[in-house]
């Protein structure tokens, strides 16, 4: 470990990792919109179709083309440092119920032995959420960001978070690795080290930005939650994205005690104080099992094939599960109902078959399903045909 880097290491009692959107998650508007446009002097969508266009015509980011225009118009009209994007930020609107539904949420966690911690995965700008009245009760806040020069004017970006930039913090959250410049995070991590699981985030957002964020978490058994304005009562975009599998739930975006939304992160708290303690049951119960094996040396190839296995289920990265199947490669003996497990764990560890089609992968599942002990005839057999022939 880099000492220079302060981590997070796994707690004695399970972590959910709260990660929001900002705009029109926790705030009804985008964040520009409420003060600083007005500041400049601009239409609001005129501001908007500008940057727009000034990222098409030019293959350049959104993010980029909005802090780019946020400098060229600040310019003779209002000083942007990061004290005055700041009291911008303390001007934002909040939905109902946000300024205390991260003490609550705590609070409710605490009493069902679960700790939750809040983390910001935005587009939006750090500096202005840095400004709210709730910026202090995140764990972190990953946002975009701009550099300020020697005498503290916004001179260039420091941080660009696109859509799909936003899934390398939910591996920072799920390591404990939380400095983005901590390179730690590209580390591999064993089941028992992981502070997060996947399983223990709840992602809440609003729109097509978050879908990357929303996928990921839902793929590894996590809990992805659309919000809408309650007041304009627009559910178009949470439809959207449960028809198209990026959500489990959608509510109002309303943070009261009582609200849909409030009951429905109080459910995902207690589920996950009672999977956690069978969690932790199974991985003991493992440990005898593999303790055993171990002491009867006529179990070790077994006792490979079975780790192999275990290894290849619990593996959370591309180039981990490339090993793991480069060792698993060498094996021939599988019995029915390992080939038969292996099976169903490409089916439901979603890293692994969204990667089935590399070769090495795709080459090791075609090998199973000609292994003369494959019942090809089951429901995961018939999966990995779909996938591999």
């Amino acid at each position: 470990m880099d000492k220079k880097f302060k981590r997070k290491i796994k707690e004695n009692l399970p972590v959910v990792a709260i990660c929001y959107d900002f705009d029109k998650t926790l705030s009804p508007d985008n964040m520009q919109a409420q003060g600083f446009i007005q500041k400049v002097k601009y239409n609001i969508e005129e501001f908007w179709t500008e940057s727009n266009n000034l990222a098409e015509e030019n293959g350049m980011d959104q993010n980029l083309a909005w802090m780019y225009m946020m400098i060229k118009k600040a310019e003779g009209k209002t000083l942007m440092t990061k004290e005055s994007l700041m009291e911008y930020g303390a001007e934002v609107e909040l939905f109902n119920g946000v300024k205390d539904w991260f003490k609550r949420i705590g609070k409710f966690g605490v009493e069902n032995d679960v700790i939750v911690e809040h983390y910001i995965i935005s587009s939006g700008l750090k500096e202005m959420i840095e400004g709210t009245s709730v910026a202090n009760e995140f764990e972190r806040i990953y946002a975009s960001s701009f550099y300020f020069n020697s005498n503290g004017v916004a001179e260039w970006p420091a941080q660009v978070i696109n859509y799909t930039g936003k899934t390398q913090f939910l591996f920072r959250i799920e390591k404990g690795v939380l400095d983005v410049n901590d390179q730690g995070v590209n580390d591999n991590f064993s089941p028992d080290k992981v502070r997060v699981p996947f399983r223990n985030m709840i992602y809440i957002g609003d729109s097509d930005t978050d879908i990357p964020c929303m996928k990921l978490v839902n793929s590894y058994g996590g809990h992805s939650i659309g919000v809408y304005d309650a007041k304009e009562h627009d559910k178009a975009k949470v439809y959207k994205m449960m028809r198209e599998n990026r959500i489990r739930y959608f509510a109002p975006a309303d943070y009261t005690e009582g609200s849909n939304l409030d009951g429905l992160v109080k459910d995902i708290i207690i589920r996950t104080a009672s999977n956690e303690k069978l969690e932790e049951r199974h991985i003991k119960d493992m440990s005898e099992q593999f303790s055993s094996d171990l002491q009867d040396n006529n179990h070790a190839h077994e006792l490979e094939k079975l780790n192999g296995i275990v290894a290849l289920e619990s593996s959370k990265s591309y180039a981990n599960t490339h090993t793991v199947i480069s060792n698993l490669e060498g094996i021939n003996d599988w019995t029915k109902d390992e080939i038969e497990e292996l099976f169903e764990v490409a089916r439901s560890n979603g890293q692994i078959s969204y990667i089935i089609a590399d070769s090495d992968v795709k080459a090791f599942y075609k090998k199973l399903l000609k292994n003369g002990n494959c019942n090809k005839s089951t429901e995961n057999a018939n999966f990995i045909k779909e996938k591999v022939m």
